[in-house]
């Protein structure tokens, strides 16, 4: 087999006229003005300086409103620790003999590395003197902590409008890894969860798994009675009682960080906690995931799009919370060129069919799917898109979408002023932000975006008892790359005091992913400007209307 790769250096999404090159100046930073236009140095400016770092009276009132805000918040920071730890009951000692192995195991790893490092001339580097809070050997950490940490690891990687892009980008290496639960284990857990033998539902179920992922292993199967193929998605044993545990210690730790330090309370630390425990706990309660797979299917019922795409039907009678038994859907991701060529006649027209379709889901269903990596969006037998794996969704208020609609047409028309209007209606902030000096860093960014790279392989093979060759092409997403772009917007627009809802980071990802398929089966379409391709404002009333 023969493989070739070529780069292409424009994106379909974002293309645009090169801008005059300015590299050479430096990137804008956020400048602290200097009192009276005094300069540190200056004696004119010490006196007042010194009055106002060390003046008694202001430092005693803030220190009594801080012990007072502190008195009044121990009483409800103890009924929750009391109330967690109840919830948590024995599992919380496992998971904390767990947790003392795991540190000591990279603890012994940081220590080694900083010994090599002690003979270098250049010394100890800075990553290894953060310790295990370095976005390295945390991410170390996680790994080996398990399922929990892993999710984790990964909802950071996902969510850079919350977390530091160094931690970003080292947790997109945070990938679920897991070995495959024995097949005597999962039979055990459907006899348990169905309650009754499992023969009497399943013809027969393959001991091979399809797949295995932190939290849940999947299995091929075929209905008793009907005959019909499903796939049957079972929570890993033990999963549920790791999870609380360690959810619980981690909304403790920041519940008691915040108590001692309020500075993180201005940084919402709790309320991200609560929010990566709600979506974490979501992906592991198969009912959730069902309703969201049921609503996505009437959304396409509704709208007419039935003949388009699909979602799996959920087989509710051999379904529960631990078990999740689904219609199977045969085709291919929507990367793989070759395959989805003798599928369809035109693969660009199927990308028009998904984006048109995810684009209708986010007002006009009551979720969108928010996970459209090339595994869980296929190109079927029968030409239709398939839809796969509803554990991670996102909600769109009206008022959010309509500011990210403006976002979008900015982009593909180049105006920046709109796009910082934009970004400031979604963005929490509590001052004024300077509008046309934000459009103006916006600017710079998006000129750059020129210099990125698509890397497309193609590879070819030759039968073995034939002289025809084939041809596929796939294409080669980097996280990194896909988020470098992103987290270039976020760190510019908090420089700006801007906070941005989960849903943003949601959005633009899956954004990006539909990016890269538009350059592998459509490179000459802009799918932002294109005709074809609808991004509808407000669909909910009609589709409500349909429901009744």
């Amino acid at each position: 087999m023969a493989v070739s790769s070529f780069r292409s250096g424009r994106l379909p999404l974002f293309h645009h006229p090169q801008l005059p090159s300015k590299s050479s100046s430096p990137r804008s930073a956020v400048g602290i003005k200097k009192l009276n236009g005094c300069s540190n140095s200056s004696s004119k400016c010490r006196p007042f300086l010194l009055f106002a770092q060390y003046s008694q009276p202001s430092q005693q009132d803030r220190f009594s409103s801080r012990l007072q805000s502190s008195l009044e918040n121990l009483p409800k920071l103890l009924e929750d620790i009391v109330q967690t730890s109840i919830s948590t009951g024995p599992r919380g000692a496992l998971r904390l003999a767990q947790g003392i192995q795991a540190f000591v195991g990279v603890g012994g790893e940081w220590l080694a590395d900083v010994s090599r490092s002690t003979n270098e001339p250049t010394g100890i580097p800075s990553q290894l003197q953060l310790g295990l809070l370095s976005p390295l050997y945390l991410r170390k950490l996680f790994e080996r902590m398990g399922a929990t940490y892993i999710k984790l690891g990964q909802f950071i990687a996902s969510a850079p409008t919350l977390f530091p892009p160094e931690y970003v980008e080292e947790f997109q290496k945070c990938f679920d890894r897991a070995p495959a639960v024995p097949f005597e284990d999962i039979q055990s857990i459907l006899r348990q969860e169905l309650g009754r033998p499992i023969d009497s539902i399943y013809e027969y179920i393959d001991p091979t798994p399809i797949a295995s992922a932190s939290i849940a292993q999947v299995h091929g199967a075929r209905l008793k009675g009907s005959q019909d193929d499903v796939v049957i998605k079972v929570l890993k044993p033990g999963i549920e009682d790791i999870l609380v545990a360690d959810l619980n210690f981690i909304y403790l730790a920041a519940r008691i960080l915040e108590f001692l330090n309020p500075e993180f309370s201005r940084a919402s630390l709790v309320s991200i906690v609560k929010d990566i425990r709600e979506s974490m706990l979501e992906e592991v309660d198969f009912y959730k995931e069902a309703k969201n797979i049921e609503s996505f299917r009437r959304y396409l019922e509704a709208m007419g799009l039935t003949r388009q795409a699909t979602a799996p039907r959920v087989y509710n009678h051999c379904s529960t919370r631990r078990v999740l038994t689904m219609e199977r859907l045969y085709g291919v991701p929507l990367t793989d060129l070759d395959t989805i060529s003798s599928l369809v006649s035109s693969p660009e027209n199927s990308l028009i069919t998904a984006l048109n379709v995810w684009f209708g889901s986010l007002l006009a269903c009551e979720s969108f799917h928010a996970d459209v990596h090339a595994g869980n969006l296929w190109v079927l037998r029968d030409g239709r898109i398939g839809f796969l794996d509803f554990g991670i969704v996102g909600r769109i208020s009206p008022k959010t979408w309509a500011a990210m609609e403006v976002f979008l047409g900015s982009i593909a028309t180049e105006e920046y002023e709109s796009m910082a209007s934009a970004l400031i209606e979604m963005g929490a902030t509590n001052q004024n932000v300077d509008a046309k000096a934000f459009a103006r860093d916006l600017e710079k960014i998006f000129s750059s975006i020129q210099e990125l790279d698509t890397e497309v392989v193609v590879a070819t093979a030759r039968g073995t008892n034939t002289n025809a060759t084939a041809v596929s092409a796939n294409i080669v997403v980097d996280e990194r790359q896909m988020n470098a772009l992103f987290l270039d917007v976020v760190r510019v627009s908090e420089s700006y005091g801007l906070r941005f809802p989960r849903e943003f980071a949601l959005l633009m990802k899956q954004l990006l992913y539909f990016d890269r398929y538009t350059r592998l089966l459509a490179p000459n379409m802009n799918m932002l400007q294109d005709q074809r391709i609808t991004i509808v404002s407000n669909r909910r009333s009609n589709y409500r209307g349909n429901l009744r």
